[in-house]
């Protein structure tokens, strides 16, 4: 699997981990994707997946490295693909 593929799948993971926000983002803490069998399995290097996501703006978290255990409660956001359908 390729940077770009790796970087889709993971977006697919936060959303279906992660809880969604007002705005059309979606919230989920590292501890949440790392302890998380389904992303063990697809993700050989999760970290280096999120900077890799992190790189193209797709994600926003505090730091550059976040460690397992140390950083567990780090939020992170997949930011809005497109923008919320407003309930007028």
């Amino acid at each position: 699997m390729n940077v770009e593929e790796e970087v889709e799948r993971l977006k697919q993971e936060i959303q279906r981990l992660g809880h969604i926000q007002p705005d059309g983002s979606y919230k989920v803490t590292f501890g949440v994707l790392f302890h998380d069998d389904r992303c063990a399995n697809i993700f050989e290097a999760l970290v280096g997946t999120l900077r890799a996501a992190k790189k193209r703006k797709l994600v926003a978290y505090d730091g550059e490295l976040l460690l397992q255990g140390v950083h567990d409660n780090v939020e992170i956001t997949l930011k809005a693909t497109t923008p919320p359908q407003s309930s007028s």
